[in-house]
């Protein structure tokens, strides 16, 4: 599974691990995905998304159904 929240598309970020004595070493900044599953109401059944902590707080602040709705329109099967 991609390290990206399907809600607000966050992906890992890249950058440097600086050592104590200032080597640096490529490394990734992940964004804190959860899978979290919610119950979709309007077709009685529950949908499983791949979310970031803000994309969480997005659907806690428009609802799922609003969400989804999101989602269906940029073409991603939920």
């Amino acid at each position: 599974m991609s390290a990206h929240c399907q809600l607000t598309g966050r992906k890992p970020g890249f950058g440097n691990a600086i050592s104590h004595s200032h080597r640096r070493t490529p490394r990734r900044f992940d964004p804190n995905k959860q899978r979290k599953r919610y119950w979709l109401a309007s077709e009685g059944r529950f949908v499983r998304l791949t979310l970031s902590a803000k994309g969480i707080k997005t659907v806690d602040r428009i609802g799922v159904e609003a969400a989804v709705a999101r989602l269906r329109a940029r073409g991603e099967k939920v």
